[in-house]
């Protein structure tokens, strides 16, 4: 079965709100100026754990969860597990 977040992984975005929160959520410093970059290194790595539930994709790996909507492809928010 083809997973539709991958399929649409060049659709992945955030707000500017966005951006702040996985910042902040995330502890990240200057090492990742593109939030949307990081994420989506994140989510492409084969040792993601990736399911959706209702309207959201959750993204577990290294230790966070990535959450994804699942009809705009917005990165919603991101924390540590």
């Amino acid at each position: 079965m083809k997973n539709e977040l991958l399929e649409n992984i060049e659709n992945l975005h955030t707000t500017p709100m966005g951006v702040d929160r996985i910042r902040k959520n995330l502890c990240l410093g200057a090492e990742a100026k593109d939030v949307v970059a990081f994420c989506r290194q994140k989510i492409l790595d084969d040792k993601a754990a990736i399911t959706r539930q209702g309207k959201n994709w959750y993204i577990k790996i290294d230790g966070c969860i990535i959450t994804v909507n699942a009809y705009s492809f917005t990165i919603i928010t991101a924390h540590k597990e």
